[in-house]
This record gives structure tokens, C-alpha cells and sequence, in this order.
């Protein structure tokens, strides 16, 4: 499809005149009303864009629901790795892992 700037508007039919023209009227009744929200920016979320925003909102609640760490214990932790005191099991390791594993297929 090509749209030609340079081509005129062209003239409507009276009986499709008298139907735009009273559309014209109750639009600008409309905006008289709402002259106060003109330049205001506006967003209206629908179909899949509410699914995400109410799935956000679910995690961001879980998130909000977890117990803090304490600050002290990580800090602790992060000192031993650092100083290279912190000696870690592997079989502790290797059944944490399993552990997470097995827990994200039951989900």
C-alpha cells in the first residue's frame, strides 16, 4: 500500500457528512469535559501484559515472605572463603546439589 502525500482530501457524501459531523460533536463535548487530563500520559495493560504484572506481584509477595540472612553469618562466611579457612565438604556439596535437583522436579 502507498500513501500519496501529495493527493487532496477527498469530499465525503452529505449523508456521511451529517453522521461525522455529529460524531465531531459528541468528541468534542467529551474532550471539553477532560480538557484538564490533555498531556497527561496514560497506559492501560491488557491480556497477557495483566497476566505478567499479577505474576510479578506474586513473586515480589514469596520474595517478601523469605527469611533475611543474617548479615553477621554471611559475613562470616565471606571471610573464611576470603582468608581461605573455609573448607567445604564434598559430600555435603554433592547432596546439597541432589537435594536441589530433586526439589526442582517436584515443582
Amino acid at each position: 500500500m502507498r500513501i500519496d502525500s501529495n493527493q487532496g482530501a477527498q469530499a465525503l457524501p452529505d449523508n456521511q457528512r451529517a453522521g461525522n459531523q455529529a460524531a465531531v460533536n459528541a468528541n468534542s463535548s467529551d474532550t471539553a469535559g477532560a480538557s484538564s487530563a490533555l498531556g497527561e500520559d496514560q497506559a492501560q495493560l491488557s491480556g497477557i501484559h495483566v497476566q505478567i504484572q499479577a505474576q510479578v506481584q506474586a513473586l515480589v509477595a514469596q520474595a517478601a515472605q523469605l527469611p533475611e540472612s543474617s548479615q553477621t553469618k554471611v559475613a562470616a562466611l565471606r571471610q573464611a572463603v576470603l582468608s581461605g579457612s573455609y573448607q567445604a565438604s564434598p559430600e555435603k556439596v554433592a547432596g546439597a546439589l541432589f537435594e536441589n535437583l530433586a526439589a526442582d522436579r517436584a515443582a
